[in-house]
């Protein structure tokens, strides 16, 4: 019987676009990598749920081709000092590779959160309109 691949699906996404990008346990290779923003004409629609939900399609097609079964999800947003929360399209990639018969091992919020690094941008009394 032969082993069963295993991969880790990268989701990263913003208020501007969402990127979904598979590679093997190591992170050494990459596997497929497609973005909410190729699947649409129109620049503002690339971090809607559709356009992420296309990308998730294609990856799941691109990954079961390659023998990956199963994958372990981790999500991201920008993170550090900017938006901490995920962009619309996450949950809508993560629904369409389940869908997709990709079994989901675990799911993972990595976004960077700050420990008292860099000072956020707009000085004392912040960004005055």
């Amino acid at each position: 019987m032969e082993k069963e691949h295993v991969g880790i699906a990268h989701i990263y996404a913003t208020m501007n676009n969402t990127i979904i990008h598979v590679t093997d346990e190591s992170n050494a290779h990459t596997f497929s990598i497609k973005t909410g923003g190729s699947q649409v004409k129109a620049d503002r629609l690339g971090s809607s749920p559709r356009a992420a939900m296309d990308a998730a399609k294609k990856i799941a097609e691109d990954i079961s081709a390659k023998g990956i079964r199963s994958v372990f999800i981790k999500v991201r947003a920008v993170g550090g000092i900017k938006s901490k929360t995920v962009g619309p399209g996450a949950r809508s990639a993560i629904k369409a590779l389940e869908r997709s018969g990709i079994r989901i091992l675990s799911i993972e919020n990595v976004t960077p959160i700050p420990h008292d690094g860099c000072k956020r941008a707009g000085g004392r009394r912040g960004r005055r309109m």
